[in-house]
Parts: C-alpha cells; sequence; structure tokens
C-alpha cells in the first residue's frame, strides 16, 4: 500500500517558516562574506580560528563561514596608572604615569595572536611598573624633584625599547602628582623656612652694610668740608662772614645782645646801600 502526501497537506505557517529560515541563511551569508575596517582601525583575519593577515581600513570581501575579522584599534591610546618605587636613598614614593601609545598596525596580527586584545592588563601595565621602580632606584628623592626632565627621559627611553619588542610603540609618558612620606614632605618645608631665614638675614646684613658706607661716605665728606672751611679761614679770618651772608634768609633778629648780628666789608655795605635807594 503506498501512501502520498499531497503538497496541499503541507501547513501554510510551515511553508512561510521554511522560506523565512531560507531567507535569514541567504542574508547572513551575504553579511558574513564582507566587511568594513573604520578608519583608525585595522582588521586581523580568522580563518577557522588561526590567525592570518591583516587588512586595512575600507571595505572587504571574506569567504562566509570559514573566515571573521577582529578590530584592532591603531589611533593613540592612553594608559593610566598610578605607580609606587622606592628612591636611591630608599624612600618610597608614588607617581601617576599616563603613557601615550599605539600599536604597529602592520604587526597587528602577531599581537593578537601572542597576547590579544587585553595588551594593556598584560604587558603595557608590568612594564610600566618595573620601569618605574628600576629607574627611580637611580636617582634620590630631591632628584627626583629637581631633575623631573632626566628622569622622565629615562622612563621613557626604558619603556620604549621594552614594548617596541612587542609591536607597541610607545609616543610619550608624562609624570605627575610625586608622593613622598610625610617626614620628607616636613624636611623639605624647613629646609625652605631655614634658606627663606638665611637670605633675609644676608638681606639685612647687605642693608647694613650699604648704610655704614653711606654714613662714612658722608662723614668723609663732612671733614673734607671742615678741612676746606678751616684752610678758607687761615688764609681769610673773613670767610666765615661770607659763609654767613650766603646762608642768611635776609631777616635781621628781633633783638640782639649788643654784639653786631655780622660785620661787612665797607665795599659790601655801600653796595648794599646804592642798590637799595
Amino acid at each position: 500500500m503506498s501512501f502520498w502526501i499531497d503538497d496541499n497537506s503541507i501547513p501554510r505557517v510551515g511553508r512561510i517558516i521554511g522560506v523565512f529560515a531560507i531567507f535569514v541563511t541567504f542574508l547572513w551569508l551575504m553579511l558574513s562574506s564582507f566587511v568594513v575596517v573604520p578608519a583608525g582601525y585595522v582588521g586581523v583575519v580568522l580563518q577557522l580560528g588561526a590567525v592570518q593577515g591583516v587588512l586595512g581600513s575600507g571595505f572587504h570581501v571574506l569567504t562566509p563561514v570559514i573566515q571573521s575579522v577582529v578590530l584592532m584599534e591603531t589611533r593613540t591610546q592612553k594608559y593610566e596608572v598610578d605607580a609606587t618605587a622606592a628612591t636611591k636613598d630608599l624612600l618610597d614614593v608614588t607617581t601617576k604615569v599616563a603613557v601615550n601609545f599605539h600599536i604597529n598596525p602592520e604587526a597587528a596580527n602577531k599581537l593578537y595572536q601572542d597576547i590579544g586584545m587585553d595588551y594593556e592588563g598584560r604587558i603595557i601595565a608590568p612594564a610600566v611598573q618595573e620601569t618605574v621602580k628600576a629607574t627611580t632606584a637611580k636617582f634620590e628623592a630631591a632628584q627626583l624633584i629637581n631633575e623631573r626632565p632626566v628622569v622622565k627621559q629615562q622612563i621613557d627611553a626604558a619603556l620604549a625599547e621594552r614594548m617596541q619588542s612587542r609591536d607597541i610603540i610607545i609616543e610619550t609618558i608624562s609624570l605627575t602628582d610625586y608622593k613622598f612620606p610625610p617626614a620628607f614632605n616636613e624636611a623639605i618645608v624647613n629646609k625652605q623656612t631655614a634658606v627663606q631665614k638665611a637670605q633675609e638675614a644676608t638681606n639685612k646684613l647687605e642693608q647694613i652694610k650699604v648704610e655704614a658706607e653711606q654714613a662714612i661716605a658722608k662723614a668723609r665728606g663732612d671733614a673734607e668740608s671742615i678741612r676746606i672751611i678751616n684752610e678758607q679761614l687761615l688764609k681769610s679770618p673773613q670767610y666765615i662772614q661770607l659763609l654767613a651772608v650766603q646762608k642768611w634768609d635776609g631777616k635781621l633778629p628781633y633783638a640782639t645782645s649788643g654784639i653786631p648780628f655780622l660785620q661787612l666789608p665797607l665795599g659790601t655795605a655801600t653796595s648794599a646801600n646804592s642798590t637799595s635807594g
């Protein structure tokens, strides 16, 4: 006995589901057959899970199901962390380190294969901590403050060399917010206070020295003036009267003790009378 299934017996809903499944499968195959890599990224091609080449930005065709793409950023990225180290004179110091970097676009597939996407946590973070510790140990605490550009340059060079083998390019680093133990900070304040007081004392001594030199110069000037007056008096006793005339304000005293205020030579008095007339 044979049984035939008439197409008309297939439920209409089943046919709709079948057609929809075919359409979804076709759409998925179409979408997975190409990829668009945006600017600032590269695409690492995976073929059946194995890392292949690198795709630049733009539109690319893939083999559906077999190939897929992982996007990796090639623009400048920033990693920031607090690093703790010990100085050459065995003082603990904490500083905030900011690292600007980018991955090597041509070697993104190697970086993905060796490290994966978490390259910040797996290689950059420990490298920063170890580099800061090794470099800080070469300097005393005071040098970290006074020679910060030198410290920064050494950390930058050491970190760049270390990351180069991992295809990560260090652009620049920044060191901020050095924090020292409270005792060290207090010692710095005390030193600055002592330096300020010493400077004030030096300025005071300089002021006293200048004032003393001015007094000596004035005394010498007065002595020289007296010497000149004495020489003139020896030459002409009437020189003292000439000085009095030069300093007289033109006002006669209200009373005298019977002693003439001054004795003018006859010629001077005559000249004065003729002028007044």
